[in-house]
Formats: C-alpha cells, sequence, structure tokens
C-alpha cells in the first residue's frame, strides 16, 4: 500500500512538472517597445552656476506654490461682493494676532480650558493636562 502511494505521489508531482514545463508565457519586454525618455517642452529648470547664490527656503517654498496653485487669480465678482457686505475695508489689520491674545476673552469656556491653554510648552511627546 505505501508503494502504491508512494507511484501515486510521484506521477502526481512528474504530471504537474511536466504541464508547467510546456507552457509559454509572454515576454513582458517584447510585447511593446518603450518610449525613450524625453525632457518636456515647459521644463524650465536650469542647473546651477558656479559661483552664484542659491535661492532661499522663502522664494523655493514661493515658487513650489506658484506651481502647485498657479499664483494668485482674481477672485470672482459674487465673492468681490460678499467681502463687501461683510465689511472687509473696516476690518482691523493684524486681527488674526489680536485674538489668540490671552487677553481677549471671546468665549468662556470655563476654568478648565483656559487653563489648558495657558499652560506653558513642554518639549515632550506625552500630551497631558491636569488642573492646579
Amino acid at each position: 500500500m505505501r508503494k502504491v502511494f508512494a507511484v501515486a505521489v510521484v506521477l502526481a508531482a512528474a504530471a504537474t512538472v511536466g504541464a508547467c514545463a510546456h507552457k509559454q508565457t509572454p515576454d513582458e519586454f517584447a510585447v511593446a517597445r518603450n518610449a525613450p525618455l524625453i525632457v518636456p517642452p515647459d521644463f524650465n529648470l536650469a542647473p546651477p552656476v558656479a559661483g552664484t547664490a542659491g535661492i532661499s527656503a522663502g522664494e523655493a517654498q514661493q515658487q513650489a506654490i506658484d506651481a502647485l496653485f498657479g499664483g494668485p487669480a482674481p477672485r470672482p465678482l459674487g465673492e468681490m461682493s460678499m467681502l463687501d457686505v461683510a465689511g472687509r475695508d473696516s476690518a482691523q489689520l493684524g486681527i488674526r494676532s489680536t485674538v489668540r491674545d490671552p487677553n481677549t476673552r471671546v468665549v468662556d469656556k470655563g476654568p478648565m480650558t483656559v487653563t489648558i491653554l495657558n499652560a506653558p510648552q513642554a518639549d515632550s511627546s506625552l500630551a497631558s493636562a491636569q488642573a492646579q
């Protein structure tokens, strides 16, 4: 019984390997020819010239923003009229800095929120807030 089982396993393995050996797979390199690498026509970067100053981090960031978003765009008339109605001419300069001022109290969220917001900054990866 053992010999019959061993012969059956060997024949099954041979049939499996034999079936795979005759199968032809397509050659992925022969299917299509790769197009040559080309430089796009709007590629305007030039190699750096020795002895010249490089661009600053702010200029590089502005160039990246302009490349991604296309620079400043004119606002539509509907948005302009909405800003006029909202009173953009009467807005205080630097109001965003004033809002974060600790002496400015916009909405009373309770003493615990004030304690958390006034907590000193720590150099820890763990966040914690403790009432005093």
